[in-house]
């Protein structure tokens, strides 16, 4: 006579799957409000880099054209720097350069503006929603 070899079933019970969705459920739950967060730090960075970098330019624009100016530097009145309408630097990033400039970034999605003054003082009103 032979035997027939029956292997025994192996897999999860019910229980055990639920228990397993239920700490994944959780463990979700906590991290994408923190990824929600990280995520807007990254987008107000990149907005403060991007101000930074035009502020910069902005200046080496005045140094290199209006310095060499022989009239004093404050006779150039409001027309010191080319007015340009906002400029989108990437995806949701939007900079502004006044003629007094100022440079103003702002990020499509966090609503809020970071600027930087024509003499350098910084005005941030970017936050995390």
């Amino acid at each position: 006579m032979s035997k027939i070899f029956r292997p025994k079933q192996k897999g999860f019970t019910l229980i055990e799957l639920i228990i397993v969705v239920a700490i994944i459920g959780i463990l979700a739950a906590i991290a994408i409000p923190q990824f929600q967060v990280y995520r807007s730090r990254g987008f107000m960075a990149t907005v403060r880099s991007d101000t930074k970098n035009f502020h910069t330019a902005v200046q080496a624009y005045i140094a290199e054209n209006l310095r060499s100016d022989p009239r004093p530097v404050d006779t150039f009145g409001p027309t010191a720097v080319p007015d340009y309408p906002p400029a989108r630097v990437s995806a949701l990033v939007r900079i502004r350069v006044n003629s007094a400039g100022d440079v103003t970034g702002s990020h499509d999605a966090l609503g809020g503006t970071y600027t930087i003054m024509g003499d350098g003082a910084v005005i941030d009103s970017l936050s995390v929603q």
